[in-house]
């Protein structure tokens, strides 16, 4: 089937790398003109893994990238919009670039046409978008279908590739028919496509992510609850995460989240809920835990020094909102090196994948360094704000000999309390506040 995928983002260029790889033929299409060229010579700006490998393999065959919408449509019959809506000033999405798009389809349709909506957006909005098409388009079928998707950036592709579950929304028949052909090389089980009203679909998104942020937000509100009392945090995330009615996942404690994903929809959401005169006080509560845990760990930093970090010197371990992506939307490093600057702080940062993208934020406000080590040298602190893997396989002793002051805040609880204290590190983590709440099969 010939498919169009607009917008060349972490939705879309997965969408579009993965769909061709299943034998569609992809017209992959974004206004960005350097990013296309880079594109179909095979350079992909984002880092997600087995992404570029992907494109390398099915580029100039089934996947073609273009900056022109109207050479995509013309030679397709079913069009992907993958755009971004960001958060507006009030929390809500912005949706400009979807109805422009919507707009812009409807001058290139030139045969019976089916438009897709992965974007996340408010509930209605993809009746909006029919709306904008059926009045433009006269001579041909135009019917909208809501698609959300669900990936997890560090693991997109495969996420992609053998998805938990793929949710249609729809009012045709024959529109189910054609995305559920679209799909089937991904899976033979047909129960996991669930088929819903295109209402219910767009809400699907929105609960989901909600419905995760406050997990995280949750287990963070305990683990402030457990640094007071003396309890472990870890050791109350595993005897929950046993219960199945619980979960393990999504119960790491920590300094938040971030990304392009919760953070804006459990707002949008929020301003979704005031639009209808409804309460949304557990997602208001969800949003202010989040931003107030990065408030806290600041907060540890500047007690320990007196309030007093002009010309300390403070070493970042990973800028990232999360480990094996270079995204940093709404990423709790960006908050934590905004204040500690302000406060005098010199900084010299780490990230295997991130430093580029934080460079255009900061530029030479703060050091890059080349490796983990490389900034710990000298550091009057560590913070270790995102969880990569070789921090976790950090030689502590050789950590110790490079600091000034063997001082660490960790963010992401990676390092045993009793580890840390034998090596000779004053250490601070989230919800455990010493070496008594650490359960005896960890020392």
């Amino acid at each position: 089937m010939n498919l169009t995928v607009i917008g060349a983002g972490y939705v879309g260029l997965v969408a579009a790398a993965c769909f061709a790889k299943n034998g569609h033929k992809v017209f992959c299409v974004d206004k960005d003109k350097t990013k296309i060229e880079n594109l179909k010579k095979g350079i992909v700006e984002i880092f997600e893994p087995g992404l570029n490998e992907l494109i390398l393999k099915n580029v100039n065959n089934n996947l073609v990238f273009t900056n022109s919408l109207k050479f995509a449509v013309e030679n397709s019959s079913v069009c992907f919009i993958a755009v971004g809506t960001p958060s507006l000033s009030d929390g809500s999405a912005d949706l400009s670039c979807v109805f422009k798009v919507a707009d812009e389809i409807s001058s290139y349709i030139n045969s019976d046409f089916i438009v897709v909506n992965k974007s996340t957006v408010p509930i209605g909005t993809v009746e909006n978008i029919e709306k904008i098409l059926k009045k433009n388009v006269q001579n041909f079928e135009v019917e909208v279908a809501s698609n959300p998707e669900f990936l997890r950036q560090g693991s997109a592709v495969s996420d992609f590739l053998t998805p938990e579950r793929i949710v249609i929304g729809a009012k045709k028949q024959n529109v189910f028919d054609t995305l559920k052909a679209i799909y089937q090389p991904f899976f033979y089980d047909n129960n996991k496509i669930l088929c819903v009203n295109i209402k219910s679909a767009e809400m699907i998104k929105y609960a989901s992510n909600a419905f995760l942020a406050t997990k995280i937000s949750f287990i963070n509100e305990i683990a402030n609850i457990c640094e007071k009392v003396n309890a472990n945090i870890k050791d109350v995330q595993l005897g929950m995460g046993f219960d199945k009615r619980i979960g393990k996942n999504f119960l790491e404690s920590g300094i938040g989240y971030g990304g392009s994903c919760f953070p804006k929809d459990v707002k949008a959401l929020i301003q979704i809920a005031k639009n209808v005169d409804t309460e949304s006080k557990i997602l208001e509560a969800c949003d202010y835990v989040n931003q107030n845990q990065v408030l806290l760990f600041v907060e540890k930093i500047v007690k320990k020094f007196n309030y007093d970090l002009e010309g300390k010197n403070v070493a970042i371990w990973g800028l990232s909102f999360k480990p094996e992506t270079n995204d940093i939307r709404e990423a709790p490093s960006l908050k934590i090196i905004e204040k500690l600057l302000k406060l005098g702080a010199k900084i010299k940062a780490y990230d295997p994948k991130a430093m580029k993208e934080v460079e255009k934020i900061f530029s030479n406000q703060i050091e890059y360094s080349k490796s983990a080590s490389e900034a710990a040298e000298n550091a009057d602190c560590l913070l270790i704000v995102t969880q990569w893997q070789e921090f976790v396989d950090f030689n502590l002793k050789t950590l110790k000999d490079s600091m000034k002051t063997p001082l660490v805040f960790d963010g992401r609880n990676i390092f045993s309390i009793a580890e840390m204290q034998k090596h000779g590190f004053s250490y601070q983590s989230i919800g455990r506040n010493s070496i008594e709440s650490e359960s005896v099969c960890n020392i």
